[in-house]
């Protein structure tokens, strides 16, 4: 099957959905169909076609850290796609590539497949800045019920991806799909200590630190100053145990983070240890004895996941996407508050080491759906009821 990816983000870029997508072709290259991927150019203002990779140019938009906008349609990638011939476009984001990808599907007259991966939403006061938010979710809602009607297919990630859809009246076809993961890359007994060593001393984390890990984008959806607060909490009750808070990612919030953890006085146990590459994620899941994250804006929560693949006790804000993957004091740990959240951060530190390991090994478990042959087989199945349907 001949596979064409839309989406406006795609490594070197570090996000969940350049990651989704990536992780998406793998898998079906290695089940032997076509894939070609179009995408936003972050290196130039040219559109170049390389190892299946098609970059389109994109003008940068800075008050969204760096997200690239390209024009809704481009003749010469249009003829590129063309010869290509697709059997399906699998669209993956909303703005610039993916609108060209309706376009491309229309013309062309095969199947088209839309995921859901960010909640626009909880995004609006980037462009807002906080002013007229209610009217900019009523469009933001209006934009998906208008463009629902576009796909054979829409995937939800999570069923409050789902139930989100169904109660802004999207009565298309939708199907739940948890995004694949390659849960092996962050398996401990692959681990090189000696790079972990490195990577701690470039860090100045003790050997015996005990580590407390928040890793993905740093902006202000992701909370993370609740997290310095309650972090000051737990410090308050003078922990008998030497602590580090690694925080493991790049973003617009990062220096009001600073600036508040320096308010907090925690610059002697607070690293920004900034970007990492996504080749390198596993690394930095290494560096870590437990993962905090107090988001409540993900769609599925894939760095819950990958911290759980990596034998970390997580630490969640309560959010309903989690609850078939987390169970408290069983696979993890949820809270509610600062509060909690300090109180939690001690006892997970204080763990016994026959109840740690019964944690991890339930987290296992419960990754398990998230497996990248598990999605194939849901992704695949969807592809081929979509391509029937346009034969």
């Amino acid at each position: 099957m001949n596979v064409a990816l839309f989406t406006d983000t795609y490594p070197p870029e570090i996000n969940g959905v350049a990651t989704s997508t990536f992780n998406l072709r793998r898998t079906l290259m290695e089940h032997g169909h076509n894939v070609m991927v179009i995408t936003t150019n972050p290196f130039n203002d040219f559109m170049e076609f390389k190892d299946g990779v098609l970059r389109l140019p994109g003008a940068e938009l800075k008050q969204m850290y760096g997200y690239r906008f390209s024009k809704i349609y481009n003749p010469k990638a249009m003829e590129i796609i063309a010869y290509f011939k697709p059997d399906v476009c699998h669209i993956q984001s909303d703005m610039g590539v993916g609108m060209f990808g309706s376009i491309v599907a229309s013309r062309l007259h095969v199947g088209s497949i839309y995921t859901f991966h960010t909640m626009i939403e909880d995004y609006a006061y980037y462009v807002t800045k906080g002013h007229f938010d209610r009217f900019a979710r009523h469009t933001v809602r209006a934009f998906y019920r208008t463009k629902s009607n576009l796909f054979d297919s829409i995937i939800a990630p999570s069923d409050k991806i789902k139930n989100y859809l169904r109660a802004i009246n999207i009565d298309s076809q939708i199907d739940v799909i948890p995004t694949g993961i390659d849960l092996s890359k962050f398996d401990p007994s692959k681990e090189d200590k000696e790079k972990t060593a490195a990577l701690k001393k470039s860090l100045k984390i003790a050997p015996d630190d005990y580590v407390i890990l928040s890793l993905g984008r740093v902006a202000k959806e992701k909370s993370i100053d609740l997290v310095l607060r309650a972090y000051r909490k737990f410090l308050d009750d003078k922990p008998k145990v030497k602590t580090k808070l690694v925080i493991v990612g790049w973003g617009p919030a990062e220096e009001e983070l600073k600036e508040i953890s320096n308010h907090l006085n925690l610059n002697e146990q607070v690293v920004f240890a900034g970007k990492c590459d996504p080749d390198e994620t596993q690394d930095y899941y290494r560096l870590g004895d437990c993962f905090v994250s107090a988001s409540l804006t993900e769609t599925q929560g894939l760095t819950y996941m990958e911290a759980m693949a990596a034998h970390l006790i997580v630490l969640a804000r309560y959010d309903d996407n989690l609850a078939h993957t987390i169970s408290d004091d069983e696979s993890g740990y949820f809270f509610f508050s600062e509060e909690e959240l300090a109180q939690k951060l001690e006892n997970v530190i204080n763990l016994e080491p026959a109840k740690r390991k019964r944690i991890e090994s339930n987290a296992i478990k419960a990754i398990d759906p998230y497996s990248m042959e598990r999605f194939y087989e849901n992704i695949y199945e969807v592809y081929n009821r979509v391509r029937k349907k346009n034969w």
